[in-house]
């Protein structure tokens, strides 16, 4: 490998464990905005995800564009945000029909499982949301990364 490709990559991987940071306070503000409005106001879990997901999709716009991606800047931020608003609606279409059919099967899962921690209920929809978060991750990155940030290097 030149050297100059084994730049690009270590600076793609920093660049990718930055997105994973920015995921995780994503993932942080999306798990407890879901939580709070299921367990405490009690809503229904689908609305409750959706508005989650929106929450945390702002914080990692603010967090992807100022430290993730800081030299994106030949494209105006309202093109970005437009983009990774786009990019992440098709990321909430793919979560949500997938969170919802999961939560039934986390149920089953933890049937008659002894001292749960938690409610078996919660506990699958956190299960559920985890596991839609994940493949929704993988979406977001490779999209956004040549799309919305294609000015990058």
């Amino acid at each position: 490998m030149n050297t100059e490709k084994h730049m690009d990559l270590r600076m793609e991987s920093k660049r990718f464990a930055k997105f994973l940071v920015v995921g995780a306070i994503g993932a942080v503000v999306d798990f407890g905005s879901f939580n709070l409005l299921t367990a405490v106001f009690h809503l229904p879990p689908v609305p409750s995800s959706v508005a989650s997901f929106l929450a945390a999709v702002t914080s990692n716009f603010i967090f992807n564009r100022y430290w993730t991606y800081p030299d994106s800047r030949s494209k105006p931020v309202w093109r970005q945000i437009f983009q990774f608003t786009f990019v992440n609606l098709i990321g909430l279409a793919i979560r949500t029909p997938l969170f919802a059919a999961l939560i039934p099967v986390w149920r089953g899962v933890l049937e008659g499982v002894p001292a749960l921690p938690f409610p078996a209920e919660q506990l699958s929809r956190n299960l559920a949301l985890g596991c839609a978060v994940l493949v929704v991750l993988v979406w977001n990155f490779v999209v956004n990364r040549f799309w919305t940030y294609n000015d990058v290097r």
